[in-house]
């Protein structure tokens, strides 16, 4: 395990430390949650972009044009 020496604006820390308190975890749980969080976040933008480059608009219609053109079921339709 690691440790980070962190200066926070007071105003920051008073929030972090009333958020921590309300979830009944530590500062030090809270800021790795939410550390945690936000990297899994951009790794899965990251992830999805990469995906997004490797797609075809070709492939993507050729999949669609198999899919039967029917009506939903009455309980699959938007009810406004």
């Amino acid at each position: 395990m690691s440790t980070i020496s962190l200066r926070l604006p007071d105003s920051l820390h008073e929030s972090v430390r009333n958020l921590a308190k309300q979830d009944n975890i530590s500062i030090n749980q809270f800021v790795t949650t939410a550390l945690a969080e936000k990297m899994s976040a951009l790794i899965t933008e990251q992830y999805l972009s990469e995906r997004a480059e490797k797609g075809s608009q070709k492939k993507f219609r050729a999949a669609l044009s198999k899919v039967k053109d029917v009506e939903p079921k009455a309980e699959d339709k938007y009810n406004e």
